[in-house]
C-alpha cells in the first residue's frame, strides 16, 4: 500500500521497502527555505516510523537536485529584526535536518541531477550512497557569499574527501563535475541524465533484496567509525558562527556581490 504525507515543500511516499523523498520547488530550483528545513527533519522521523522501510532516494523536482539555501530566506534577510535566540534557533535548522536525514534507519540513495549547490552538496553527503547525472554540477559558494559553509558540512566533506579538497573546493567556490565528484569519492555512480532514476530504483531492488540485518548493521557500523573519526568536530556550532559573519559589512558586500552577479546571469 501506497502510504504519502502531505508537505509544503518536499513529498514524500513509502510503498512497502521502498521510500522516496522529493525536493519540492521546482520554481526555485529546489532552494531550501526554513520550511523545508523543518520539514526534511520531520520527514526523517516519519519515515523511521515505517519499520518495513529498508531504502529511501532522495532527489529533486524539476531542472535541479537543490540550488542550496534560498537566499531571500536567510537570516541576513529575514532575521534581522528577530531577537537573538530566534536567530540562533534559525542558524541550528540546517543541521538538524541534515542530521536527521543522515541517521535514519533506511539506507538512503541521492539522485543527483542538474545543481547541487552549497547546502544542496550537503544534502548530497548526508545521502549513504549516491548517483549523480552526467548534467550535474556541484559548487559551494558559499565563502564568495561571504558567510562559512554550515549544516555540518565542513566535517562531512572532511570525511568524505579528505582536509585538502575539502580546503580546496570550500575556499575557492569553483565547480566540480560529476567526473570529478566519482573520482574524488564524493559519487559512487555517474549515470546518463535519462537514465537517473531508474539506476537509483534499481539499486534500491539490488539493496532490498539483501538480507535486512546485516544492511542495517553495515550501515550503522560504518557511521559510527565515521563519528569516531570525526570526534572533535564543531558542527553543533554552524549555526552561531553563520550569525556572527553576517554582521559583519564584508560579508554583507560579499553577499551583495554574489546577488548581483547572479541577477545578471540570469537576464543575460
Amino acid at each position: 500500500m501506497n502510504n504519502r504525507r502531505d508537505f509544503e515543500t518536499i513529498k514524500v511516499e513509502v510503498e512497502g521497502a521502498l521510500g522516496r523523498l522529493t525536493l519540492n520547488r521546482p520554481e526555485r530550483l529546489n532552494a531550501v527555505d526554513a520550511t523545508m528545513l523543518k520539514e526534511l527533519a520531520q520527514a526523517a522521523y516519519w519515515f523511521d516510523e515505517h519499520r518495513e522501510l529498508r531504502v529511501v532516494i532522495v532527489s529533486g523536482a524539476g531542472r535541479a537536485f537543490c540550488a542550496g539555501a534560498d537566499l531571500t530566506d536567510s537570516p541576513r534577510v529575514s532575521g534581522e529584526r528577530a531577537t537573538w535566540l530566534a536567530r540562533r534557533e534559525a542558524g541550528q535548522l540546517g543541521l538538524r535536518a541534515a542530521d536527521a536525514l543522515e541517521n535514519m534507519h533506511a539506507v538512503t540513495i541521492g539522485a543527483v541531477h542538474g545543481y547541487a549547490v552549497g547546502g544542496g552538496v550537503v544534502l548530497t553527503a548526508v545521502c549513504d550512497l549516491r548517483l549523480a547525472a552526467q548534467d550535474a554540477s556541484f559548487f559551494i559558494p558559499e565563502i564568495e557569499l561571504g558567510i562559512p559553509l554550515a549544516w555540518g558540512g565542513i566535517p562531512r566533506l572532511v570525511r568524505e574527501i579528505g582536509p585538502a579538497l575539502t580546503k580546496e573546493l570550500v575556499m575557492t567556490c569553483r565547480r566540480f563535475s560529476p567526473a570529478e565528484a566519482k573520482a574524488i569519492g564524493f559519487i559512487n555512480r555517474v549515470v546518463p541524465a535519462e537514465r537517473l532514476m531508474a539506476e537509483a530504483e534499481q539499486l534500491a531492488n539490488e539493496l532490498m533484496a539483501m538480507p535486512s540485518v546485516p544492511v542495517a548493521i553495515t550501515k550503522e557500523h560504518v557511521n559510527a567509525v565515521t563519528r569516531a573519526m570525526g570526534a572533535g568536530s564543531t558542527a553543533f556550532g554552524d549555526g552561531d558562527a553563520l550569525l556572527s559573519t553576517i554582521g559583519e559589512e564584508e560579508s554583507r558586500a560579499a553577499g551583495r556581490r554574489y546577488r548581483e552577479k547572479a541577477l545578471g546571469q540570469k537576464k543575460s
